[in-house]
């Protein structure tokens, strides 16, 4: 049996909690790290959520405090059946300025799904022109991700550019829990298949982002240096079919 469900609704997005809420972790002294640039135009139009934001947000210490910007979570989580698969489709529009050319990990508008209980994600990143497909088991701050004895903590990243720079493009991921196997696609053509997922993903909670990928230095930060990275998403329509 299929189903579908719509995550949209952006004429909410400043009605945080309500079907979107801004996204980050809380840290271990009980503060909460928000992923919000304080200078981000929001406009939605047309049924599509546009974000303009000059980057200036930077943690030191901590890579994924790091990494994103400005960043939504949806509030409601997606449970993977047990049999059959669920997939997530939207289109992505990512455009900025002052990035360095070639460079996608500068500055670029993302599609993640999170799953805080195994601390796996398999995202698509968008820049100007270049994006990526990713598949990792992260160490997100406050979740435990199971012991392995294999490599506990990876992300692997595949870039390429047979995409339409700086204009819609289609981007959907499917994951087949009993198969252990995602699937990433582009305007509808397979580019990438995960097989051999090392653990049981069980949940994933949808995020939308606008992002750096920067390795701190023994100083910090160096992610920011005056970039304005302007995103566009469509709605995300996820569908399950299986028990």
């Amino acid at each position: 049996m299929e189903q579908q469900r719509i995550f949209g609704d952006f004429h909410t997005i400043l009605s945080e909690g309500h079907v979107w809420k801004i996204g980050g972790f809380p840290l271990p002294d009980g503060t909460f790290w928000e992923y919000r640039e304080p200078d981000a135009v929001v406009i939605v139009r047309n049924g599509i959520l546009y974000v303009r934001a000059p980057l200036s947000r930077q943690h030191n210490q901590i890579q994924i405090l790091d990494n994103a910007k400005h960043m939504y979570y949806s509030v409601d989580s997606v449970e993977v059946p047990e049999e059959g698969e669920v997939s997530f489709e939207l289109q992505i529009r990512a455009r900025s300025q002052n990035t360095t050319p070639g460079d996608l990990y500068d500055g670029y508008v993302s599609l993640n799904l999170l799953d805080f209980t195994t601390g796996a994600a398999l995202d698509f990143f968008a820049g100007n022109d270049k994006y990526a497909s990713v598949f990792g088991i992260l160490p997100f701050p406050g979740v435990e991700v199971p012991p392995s004895d294999k490599t506990r903590y990876f992300c692997i990243f595949k870039e390429d550019t047979n995409f339409k720079p700086r204009e819609f493009n289609t981007y959907k991921i499917t994951y087949n829990r009993a198969n252990d196997e995602a699937v990433f696609y582009l305007n509808g053509v397979e580019i990438r298949r995960e097989q051999n997922i090392p653990m049981k993903l069980n949940q994933f909670t949808i995020a939308l982002g606008i992002m750096t990928e920067k390795d701190l230095s023994p100083q910090g930060s160096v992610s920011v240096h005056g970039q304005t990275v302007i995103a566009e998403w469509s709605p995300v329509t996820v569908t399950t079919t299986g028990n």
